[in-house]
């Protein structure tokens, strides 16, 4: 009962394109005994890539780290936990395509990775920046992660994560980059195999990492597959002697850029401002009627009004105005010159006008067909050069720029608003991500997926494109389950927020994590845009279905000889722990299925057992206790594509004789699998 093992379809691969390089070999398994595996055999491997083989000793470029072998490794290991639904915690667990996942990123990752394999359209993560104050997730490499955890120190009883400050990743460590790109690497290595052909990463660093996580990212993703490197100007900052460093970085990767060239997809954002343009338009409009001039004049002076920084400023060319709306009075001469000179007749006053002096842009036919069309401007009188009307509504969409200007103590303030005081520190800006969002290409039904979610800001970003997109677009947050205490922060502030955040978990009555905080935000952000949506948001989803990682569904039967007896026999009659449901069982097989956890779940009784029913007929499963052959017969009757139960759910061994034979007369196609 684990994910799969990412080597085994490596070495596939291998043995598709060198079918002779591949051999069978014998492994020893953990509870005595051997089984046949296939392996590389190197020694043929080489002699087929003997032309590129590096000899030893031979210099090149590579960029290493100690333990960066074992962390490529980590991220090839297959992981036997497993994601627990958690249905009071949830928000509309059984309509909702919205996932929350509380559990150590990594081994969440690796969960996902067997049924959400090249299908998440995006991902946003914002990491810890290893700025000396970061806690750094602890991969050991020299002892099992369960037996790191427990003897570690970090977590507590209920898997929260306990940041002690003597703990933080400190410069003063020797190990200070090392143990952050040991952590980053694996994460980022499984997340790449998530992503559509279409997909797109975007992480946001600052200046301590930027140029380790680009030559990371240049191995992982590709250094071809590089979009570009964005800045996040915050506003400027008063805490340096010498240079105030008010900007971040956010790398921008896709998983197949040839993909992106050969179906010539292309990125289009809409102008920032533009709401506002037209709002001052339309206030002008009701002012002045038709007196075009007087609304010119008006928003002139409009514009001319707006702070410094404003986005709308930057569209402060299109001030000319007609019956059609806002256009730009764009020059209509041919660029560099020697374009065609004509004899252009001025409509009011019937004499030539002003022939550009680089020659007109187009054609006569063409010229005249946008002058019947109301598309030139001609002035008041012949003397002057016509221009072309370039309206603001067909030119609202432009390619994205690569800095972000927004003030982060904005939105830090509508969060504290939100939440009525201030949780977190530095919360990244729900309307950047949301333009990010945007503008990448997004379509109906695609996922975007961040797994460092930290305060929950992309769910609300989420909600906010979904509304702005007339779309539906899911989201997968995952965050570990941090301790949230006093002790932890650095500084006064730090303790105040942390204060705050602990006094709404006891008003809540959760536990004092961070991702109690973060449901907390997602609820209530999803409520209010809803709200604020009007009838346009009566079919938003802002519901979440909450997941946590735990350990597996199954009993621990591997015994080797000399630790098994016969009292052992009788914990072996039912395979599956104690304290897991039904429900439980059922989000264990739908990853081993190919479906997605977000996959539409109803409950229904047949002949009085608890039956799931998953996306319609899909996947059918039972957990119930008792069943008999006639439950089984009215399910097979349903023919569904798969039906799943428990070995210990027939209410006899005849159930189990049976099985097999009453699927093969009425749905033969039907896939079976007992647990």
């Amino acid at each position: 009962m684990k994910s799969g093992d990412a080597v085994v379809g490596n070495v596939a691969k291998i043995a598709a394109l060198f079918p002779h390089c591949v051999t069978e070999c014998e492994q020893m398994l953990m509870g005595g005994g051997k089984k046949t595996v296939l392996k590389i055999d190197w020694d043929k491997l080489r002699a087929e890539l003997d032309s590129e083989l590096i000899q030893e000793g031979e210099e090149r470029y590579q960029f290493t780290w100690p333990d960066k072998r074992a962390a490529s490794r980590l991220a090839n290991t297959p992981t036997d936990k497993t994601l627990r639904p958690d249905l009071e915690d949830s928000k509309d667990f059984w309509n909702t395509e919205n996932l929350y996942i509380e559990g150590d990123n990594l081994d969440v990752l690796k969960v996902l990775r067997e049924n959400y394999l090249g299908k998440i359209k995006m991902i946003y993560i914002d990491p810890p920046y290893n700025t000396g104050n970061d806690f750094v997730y602890n991969d050991d490499f020299a002892q099992g992660r369960e037996e790191f955890e427990q003897s570690s120190g970090l977590f507590d009883e209920d898997g929260n994560q306990v940041v002690d400050p003597m703990q933080r990743n400190a410069e003063s460590n020797g190990r200070f980059h090392t143990d952050w790109l040991n952590m980053i690497y694996p994460r980022l290595k499984v997340a790449r195999d998530l992503l559509k052909d279409d997909g797109v990463i975007f992480i946001s660093i600052d200046e301590n990492e930027v140029e380790n996580l680009k030559r990371v990212c240049d191995e992982i993703f590709g250094a071809k597959n590089f979009v570009a490197e964005l800045i996040w100007s915050a506003g400027r900052k008063n805490d340096s002697k010498y240079i105030s460093v008010s900007h971040e970085y956010i790398l921008c990767y896709f998983r197949n850029a040839d993909h992106i060239k050969e179906n010539k997809i292309i990125w289009r954002e809409k102008k920032q401002g533009l709401d506002d343009i037209y709002s001052a338009y339309a206030k002008l409009k009701k002012e002045f009627g038709n007196d075009i001039k007087a609304i010119e004049k008006g928003l002139k002076t409009w514009f001319k009004a707006l702070p410094d920084g404003h986005p709308a400023k930057d569209h402060k060319h299109y001030n000319r105005v007609d019956n059609k709306g806002i256009y730009f009075a764009s020059d209509i001469s041919w660029p560099g010159g020697g374009g065609p000179k004509y004899e252009v007749l001025h409509p009011l006053t019937g004499k030539p006008v002003k022939v550009p002096s680089r020659g007109w842009i187009t054609n006569s036919t063409t010229l005249h067909e946008w002058i019947d069309a109301d598309k030139v401007d001609f002035g008041e009188s012949e003397k002057s050069v016509p221009t072309l009307k370039a309206y603001l509504c067909d030119n609202e969409y432009a390619v994205p720029y690569s800095v972000f200007y927004k003030d982060g103590r904005a939105a830090s303030k509508r969060l504290a608003t939100l939440m009525g005081d201030k949780m977190f520190e530095n919360p990244k800006d729900e309307e950047i991500i949301q333009r990010i969002i945007e503008f990448c290409g997004i379509h109906d039904g695609d996922i975007v997926m961040d797994f460092f979610s930290g305060s929950g800001t992309t769910a609300q970003s989420v909600f906010h494109a979904s509304i702005n997109k007339k779309i539906n677009i899911k989201f997968i947050l995952v965050q570990l389950r941090e301790l949230i205490t006093e002790d932890n922060a650095t500084a006064e502030k730090g303790k105040k927020v942390a204060r705050a955040a602990i006094a709404l978990c006891d008003e809540l009555g959760v536990p004092h994590n961070i991702c109690e905080i973060a449901k907390e935000r997602i609820r209530r952000a999803g409520e209010k845009v809803k709200a604020e949506a009007g009838l346009q948001g009566q079919g938003l989803d802002i519901g979440f279905r909450v997941l946590k990682l735990d350990s597996s569904n199954m009993e621990d039967v591997f015994y080797t000889p000399e630790d098994f007896d016969e009292t052992k026999i009788v914990g072996l009659i039912d395979n599956v722990k104690s304290d897991r449901t039904p429900l439980d069982l059922l989000f264990q097989v739908l990853p081993e299925l190919g479906i997605e956890l977000s996959a539409k779940i109803e409950e229904k009784d047949v002949n009085g057992k608890k039956v799931f029913f998953v996306d319609g007929t899909y996947l059918v499963a039972t957990f119930d206790t008792d069943v008999n052959e006639s439950t089984v017969t009215e399910i097979a009757k349903m023919k569904p594509d798969y039906f799943v139960m428990r070995d210990a759910s027939a209410a006899n061994d005849n159930v189990l004789d049976n099985f097999e034979q009453i699927f093969k007369h009425y749905s033969p196609d039907t896939i079976r699998k007992i647990l």
